[in-house]
């Protein structure tokens, strides 16, 4: 079984770094094509709907693949079939009324996000809703059959499938670009550019789900088939687990409605925060299912009370991990912001002006990425412990909290004409904000957790982290002061020799230094990159 589940890891390793790889590909030709623009900019407030259903439902280890695994795992294939096909009817009717009702209510849905934006980007976001609005309906398909194929155990495809619509996406542009030519970066351009970066978006979420056709097939779960059964236990199993986890996971998503109504006053704020996004996301998420996959069974299997010392050792591991890899990689974020968002876009429409945008807010998103990693270790070892209210519970208040941050760093009406503080950051303090949310939950969910398992040497791991953070500081100032101290080369060669050399040394610096302060968990980090047995 170990092997087996080895093997199946570094399938879905591989098919994540390929689709993460495609997926920075596509900003890098989005980025030349578009810049901030209106285009793109247009494209996040339509995109924030349909992509909040594509990730929500669609999603690996969203609801509804979750509540496929979780039912039909363990099935027959031919129970598995009436199943999917019987879910895959009445989700699809649902999303059908969602994807009318995206289209016709387009312009104030729109006014309803982005309540800041002018008239050319409200009505270019208008126009790339109601293209993208079919992708309520493949979200859920696509959630559905990929959860499906995983109780079959196919995690090929399911992983690599987001390789897909990166690649529709990137098409789309290349065929404005052969039409267009230079003039695609032109603001005459907008409409139709924006419009065909909506269609190719809805194109690549088609193919997520045409891919799944054959394989479901093959593996003797059915064709596509129209079948109402609400009386079928499984099918009733199904809808018990697919409720609750949606209601659960789409607090999450609420957040991002919440920064793009602040960032809708912003020209190139939404456009910004999805490039220094995905570069945060890129490492975060392979760094994440490196550290936490592993943990994730384990606190499982630790959760009665005379395993309460293991657990407490396998929490402390499970943060300092978090700690020792987020805390150096946020450092290098603030210190080379500037030369890596030169280095992954700058080209094309992408100028110096897009650049200072995005690099402040990568600064900005560098200092949460601690608290982002942590957050989630807490959180599965609240789900280890049978206990999913206590996560519901903050992420709901995180909601109000994220609010109040966007309003006191962004600026907002001040309610009934009342003198209260606001500091302007501009772009950056939507970022900020949530770095804050996220590390006040991140001391929330340890006080309950600490209370709950009797008390944790809070202390002890305080000082440790300190001493990660010190180590980090150092490594960050080594690498912008390498960054912006020393003269390098023009040009590609030039920027790939700043970010290199200059991330190498300070993760050098760090390491030594983290080595020195005696954290046990750097000597096992060192072993989990270099892969040597324990």
């Amino acid at each position: 079984m170990a092997k087996s589940l080895k093997r199946i890891a570094l399938v879905v390793a591989l098919a994540t770094a390929f689709s993460k790889v495609a997926g920075l590909l596509r900003q890098q030709v989005i980025a030349a094509a578009f810049g901030v623009g209106a285009a793109y900019d247009a494209y996040h407030y339509a995109y924030v709907l349909p992509g909040f259903l594509l990730i929500l439902l669609g999603g690996i280890n969203g609801p509804f693949h979750s509540a496929m695994v979780s039912v039909l795992a363990r099935r027959s294939r031919q129970e598995g079939a009436h199943v999917l096909a019987a879910i895959n009817t009445m989700v699809g009717a649902a999303l059908v009324v969602v994807t009318l009702l995206l289209i016709v209510a387009a312009d104030p849905l729109i006014t309803l996000v982005g309540p800041g934006m002018d008239a050319t980007r409200h009505a270019l976001a208008v126009a790339q809703l109601r293209w993208m609005a079919p992708m309520a309906l493949f979200a859920g398909l696509i959630g559905l059959g990929f959860g499906a194929l995983n109780a079959a155990d196919v995690f090929w495809l399911p992983a690599v499938s987001p390789l897909l619509s990166s690649l529709a996406v990137i098409g789309g542009i290349g065929l404005l670009w052969w039409q267009l030519g230079s003039a695609i970066t032109l603001p005459a351009s907008a409409l139709y550019g924006g419009v065909v970066l909506a269609a190719s978006t809805t194109v690549g979420a088609l193919l997520q789900w045409l891919i799944q056709l054959p394989a479901m097939a093959k593996e003797g779960l059915g064709r596509l088939r129209l079948l109402w059964d609400w009386q079928d236990p499984g099918v009733r199993e199904v809808l018990a687990v697919m409720g609750p986890a949606t209601l659960s996971s789409g607090m999450l998503q609420i957040n991002v409605f919440v920064d793009l109504f602040f960032a809708s006053g912003i020209v190139g704020a939404a456009a910004g925060l999805g490039y220094a996004n995905l570069l945060v996301q890129t490492p975060l998420g392979l760094l994440s299912n490196a550290l936490l996959v592993p943990l994730l069974p384990v606190y499982a299997r630790l959760t009665a009370p005379a395993d309460r010392p293991e657990l407490v050792s396998r929490i402390r591991q499970g943060l300092m991990l978090s700690n020792a890899s987020m805390l150096p990689l946020g450092a290098l974020m603030v210190g080379l912001a500037g030369p890596l968002v030169a280095l992954v876009y700058e080209r094309g429409a992408f100028d110096n002006q897009a650049a200072a945008l995005v690099g402040g807010l990568l600064m900005a998103y560098g200092l949460g990425m601690p608290a982002y990693l942590a957050r989630d270790v807490l959180v599965r070892v609240f789900y280890a412990l049978g206990d999913a209210n206590t996560p519901f519970r903050w992420s709901v208040g995180g909601i109000g909290l994220n609010a109040l941050f966007d309003w006191l760093l962004v600026g907002g009406p001040t309610p009934w004409g009342l003198q209260l503080p606001q500091w302007n950051f501009g772009a950056p303090g939507l970022v900020l904000a949530t770095v804050a949310v996220n590390v006040i939950t991140c001391l929330g969910l340890l006080m309950v957790l600490s209370r709950r398992l009797g008390g944790l040497p809070l202390a002890r791991w305080g000082r440790d982290t300190a001493l990660l953070l010190g180590a980090s500081l150092l490594a960050g100032l080594v690498a912008w002061g390498l960054a912006h101290r020393l003269s390098w080369p023009p040009g590609l060669v030039g920027l790939l020799l700043q970010n290199g050399l200059s991330a190498g040394l300070a993760i050098g610096v760090f390491g030594a230094l983290a080595t020195l302060a005696g954290v046990p968990e750097i000597h096992e980090l060192v072993r989990l990159v270099r892969r040597r047995p324990a």
